[in-house]
């Protein structure tokens, strides 16, 4: 698909983007995530300049990618252990018969 061009507001700034179409939405939605995460940190702490909103805001954001990276190590590596055992054991069985 295509690229359209689109606005985008972050902490009261608007951003003109060219995106692609399907990434729209995302794109889109990942504003709203920011924007209302800025209005919590605005209710809940004093701090009322922006560019210390955006700092907290990508630091929230980026500390809960890099755990989701992790959990998926993890949980990948633990994979790949279940299926190397069972392969040991279908191994075992068939070299029994």
């Amino acid at each position: 698909m295509g690229e359209i061009s689109i606005k985008i507001n972050i902490a009261d700034r608007v951003y003109p983007l060219k995106v692609n179409m399907e990434e729209e939405e995302i794109i889109r939605r990942a504003a709203k995530l920011i924007n209302d995460r800025i209005k919590e940190y605005q209710e809940n702490y004093a701090v009322r300049d922006k560019q210390d909103l955006l700092s907290m805001c990508v630091l929230h954001y980026a500390t809960s990618t890099l755990k989701a990276e992790k959990k998926v190590t993890v949980e990948d590596t633990e994979v790949s252990d279940k299926v190397y055992r069972l392969d040991q054991m279908l191994s075992e069985f068939f070299l029994k018969q």
